[in-house]
């Protein structure tokens, strides 16, 4: 029983997470940009969720649709997404889809450093006003 409630959280914290990989593809498509959602997405995948292209733009998203004061990125995962970044040179950010706000960005150096993962709080998140728009 308590295997089927685990299994059971998970795919409603999946399902959740690619309704909102899809809600911001659907955004970027309709600002005229290529995307591509990267296969395995949201399970320990070895690349950022979205890849987005327009001449002359780039960037990829790492995607997260919680609830939450916060937000907290693994060590592990966001050490790997840096060094994504670095390799590929594609500016890569956190997209956090805040209920009742929308999406927000935050590049991966505003995150602050915390003894086992990166956080941002969403107050800092919402101050930085970094949403969709500001992105073009």
């Amino acid at each position: 029983m308590v295997e089927q409630a685990i299994s059971g959280v998970f795919l409603l914290r999946y399902a959740k997470g690619a309704r909102g990989e899809r809600e911001l593809i659907s955004m970027f498509c309709e600002k005229g940009f290529s995307v591509i959602r990267a296969a395995g997405s949201g399970v320990s995948s070895l690349c950022p969720d979205i890849l987005v292209f327009r001449k002359g733009l780039q960037y990829a998203f790492e995607c997260k649709a919680w609830d939450s004061g916060s937000l907290s990125i693994e060590k592990e995962k966001f050490e790997f997404l840096k060094k994504w970044e670095e390799n590929t040179g594609i500016t890569t950010f956190i997209a956090w889809r805040i209920s009742r706000v929308g999406w927000r960005f935050i590049y991966l150096s505003e995150l602050e450093e915390n003894p086992r993962s990166y956080t941002v709080t969403m107050k800092k998140a919402l101050a930085m006003d970094r949403g969709l728009d500001k992105l073009f």
